[in-house]
């Protein structure tokens, strides 16, 4: 199993979301309506390694706010 972030909130990507602009910009990419937090990824990790996804195999979480529905994805909007 793995899991595909989003954009998360960490030091990668400041420069995408430093400024009220940029950090619009990015948001017209995720329509959960919010950046990612590194605790967002953890939980996702944390259920991953439980006794709760026991049936869960060789699938790729994605937790990204639902970035990956939109076209524009692919080129960054």
């Amino acid at each position: 199993n793995s899991i595909a972030p989003g954009a998360i909130a960490t030091p990668i990507n400041l420069t995408a979301r430093d400024t009220p602009e940029e950090e619009k910009d990015l948001l017209t990419l995720i329509p959960y309506g919010r950046i990612g937090q590194p605790l967002d990824i953890g939980k996702v990790a944390v259920w991953l390694a439980s006794d709760e996804s026991d049936y869960v195999t060789g699938t790729s979480i994605f937790a990204d706010g639902g970035m990956t529905l939109y076209p524009g994805f692919a080129d960054n909007g």
